[in-house]
């Protein structure tokens, strides 16, 4: 069994550094964020058309590229190393792996070429005001079809012309009677709103459903394991995300430390700073060993997913927190202001540890999959 990582998968991180060092400075990060839309259209087209990165892992029968959920791993971490700007997690880490667990061959075939042209954005619609993230705080209803209720928190759920949306039938309890509808951004009786968010780098969004007409993927009632597994893959997703972050943080210390001159010295020479610096970089490689292993089983399709995919997420989580927070303290007093970059990794780390749940809810979700 080999964990290095190929030529191939070396040169495809290489080229992805590449244009997004040219693509997502910092001071189109900022610009971007400013914007309704939050991402650049023309940079999202030269995603898919000149990289084919929406394609990457989509199989190439539904108009993919073919390869598998390392390489989308490498691509989404080098996207967390800049803040990238664009609905990439959403609509491929998230919304195409949804359609890809519950579709029909037939809804497969309809609904994934547009994701891997880069002609479709997608999303998940999952959570709910107040709620979490097991079956019985999925109460969105759908009766026939029809649905209504409210969905919070869904990332780019204000640009995506697809959305992927959690249901349950009307009249039924727990794991039974959990649908999977698809809606069009444009369905009549959707409303959408932006929400303030505290990573101002990624969008999101509070859908409410009034009379909206969706389509079943597969089968009524049936899509729970389907939904469980989607949420597995999204936060193995999100770990790679995570840990391109927590790298460039601690990168950002470690150069920091290096550089800053106190009493005629580098403050990397003192204790309290390399200590720290040096507990960083135990937690970044803990969370990239943890999550680089967890791509490995996505991949490979094995049955552990459900055990290493909450443990990645809870890994990557802890660790980018805390390498973001370490890298204020570095930094000192310019750390805080706004001027500096720190503050969008702590912004980015402190919303991405919540997503889908948070360490401790990952925690949970582990020792109740090992029966504990």
């Amino acid at each position: 069994m080999n964990f290095t990582f190929s030529e191939e998968q070396d040169e495809l991180r290489r080229t992805i550094r590449r244009f997004l060092d040219d693509k997502s400075p910092s001071t189109e990060v900022r610009r971007l964020m400013e914007t309704p839309d939050g991402y650049d259209e023309a940079v999202w087209k030269q995603m898919a058309q000149e990289l084919g990165l929406q394609a990457l892992h989509i199989p190439e029968d539904y108009g993919g590229q073919g390869f598998s959920f390392v390489e989308l791993g490498i691509v989404l971490e080098e996207m967390g190393r800049v803040l990238l700007c664009a609905p990439f997690l959403s609509t491929v880490g998230v919304a195409a792996n949804a359609i890809l667990n519950a579709g029909t061959e037939e809804q497969k075939k309809a609904l994934l070429p547009g994701i891997a042209s880069g002609e479709t954005i997608a999303t998940l619609a999952l959570g709910e005001p107040g709620k979490g993230w097991t079956a019985d705080d999925m109460t969105l209803e759908s009766k026939d079809g029809v649905l209504n209720g409210t969905k919070t928190y869904v990332i780019d759920g204000t640009t995506a012309n697809l959305i992927v949306v959690a249901a349950r039938e009307a009249g039924t309890t727990g794991t039974d009677g959990i649908s999977l509808y698809t809606v069009r951004g444009d369905a009549e009786g959707l409303n959408r709103k932006s929400l303030e968010a505290i990573d101002l780098t990624r969008k999101l969004a509070q859908l409410d459903f009034s009379g909206v007409k969706g389509d079943l993927l597969d089968e009524k009632g049936t899509a729970w394991p389907a939904l469980q597994r989607t949420l597995d893959h999204a936060a193995v997703a999100l770990a790679a995300e995570m840990c391109g972050g927590a790298q460039r943080a601690l990168d950002m210390a470690v150069q920091y430390a290096k550089d800053r001159v106190q009493f005629g010295r580098p403050i990397g020479s003192f204790q309290a700073i390399k200590h720290k610096c040096a507990d960083m970089l135990l937690e970044v490689e803990s969370a990239k060993t943890a999550m680089y292993y967890a791509l490995w089983v996505a991949a490979a399709d094995d049955p552990e997913l459900p055990i290493v995919a909450p443990m990645a997420k809870a890994y990557a989580a802890d660790a980018f927190f805390k390498a973001a927070r370490d890298n204020i303290q570095v930094h000192g007093g310019i750390g805080f202001t706004w001027e500096h970059d720190a503050h969008l990794y702590y912004r980015r780390a402190k919303s991405d540890e919540l997503m889908f749940g948070d360490a401790p809810y990952h925690r949970e979700l582990l020792a109740q999959r090992l029966g504990i």
